[in-house]
């Protein structure tokens, strides 16, 4: 419910990949302090049944669009005209990726939508982007904490942390912060078998000092947070339950 204290109260806020998962627990979370919200997804019916879950009171459209789509991403922000804040949570079902089977055409492509695409979409937005705005992308614990299998997400997650702080410093007074979340319950494990998933997620959770994995709503706070701080920029705000800890 926005209060009078709402801490986006008036802002409007540009969710990339904000139909599902962090991504619409950020829009949400937006539209509860008081923020008017866009969320974009590559599918119209997702937008539609995001638009739909969020509160009847909302101030709230959303767009399919391909972000993959340089062209469409700058005459998406063209047409949207003014803004406050950009959030990129964009990302398609994890996958591991062994070194000895890596397809490299597949992890050009995982780069294609995580990075580059999160790439595209600041330099398309930055100018219209009002005073005292940000931009939000989204990292991951694999930046810090790697494995077996995850070379590529390792090295995505790390690409956007270095993206995060030259961008700070490139766009300034403009702000940039990323979110590295960890493990979460989140569309984004679909691929699995549901069996094998609530096992990774049971077993997960009770090796973390926090006793389980995470849920977007834990993360969408983490936005919030980079959004409104105004002294936080070049930061990455790690929300892992004690992740890199275990």
């Amino acid at each position: 419910m926005t209060t009078a204290t709402a801490q986006l109260d008036g802002r409007h806020v540009v969710v990339l990949g904000g139909t599902s998962g962090i991504g619409f627990a950020t829009a949400a979370a937006a539209v509860a302090e008081g923020a008017k919200v866009t969320v974009v997804s590559s599918r119209q019916s997702s937008v539609d049944r995001a638009l739909a879950q969020l509160p009847a009171t909302a101030t709230a459209t959303g767009r399919a669009l391909d972000l993959a789509d340089a062209a469409k991403v700058r005459a998406f922000f063209d047409e949207l005209g003014e803004f406050d804040h950009l959030v990129f949570t964009a990302g398609e079902p994890l996958a591991l990726m062994p070194l000895d089977t890596l397809d490299v055409e597949a992890a050009r492509r995982f780069f294609g939508l995580r990075y580059f695409g999160a790439l595209t979409a600041a330099q398309a937005a930055v100018p219209h982007l009002r005073e005292g705005g940000s931009i939000t992308l989204t990292s991951g614990t694999a930046a810090a904490r790697g494995g077996a299998g995850w070379g590529i997400a390792s090295s995505i997650c790390a690409a956007i942390e270095g993206l995060t702080r030259s961008l700070a410093v490139e766009l300034a007074p403009l702000r940039v912060n990323a979110v590295a979340p960890g493990v979460v319950r989140s569309p984004l494990w679909q691929s699995m078998a549901d069996a094998d998933r609530e096992r990774m997620f049971e077993e997960t959770g009770a090796g973390l000092p926090a006793g389980r994995v995470g849920e977007p709503e834990d993360v969408a706070r983490a936005y919030v947070y980079c959004m409104t701080q105004p002294w936080a920029t070049g930061t990455v705000q790690l929300i892992d339950g004690g992740t890199v800890l275990a």
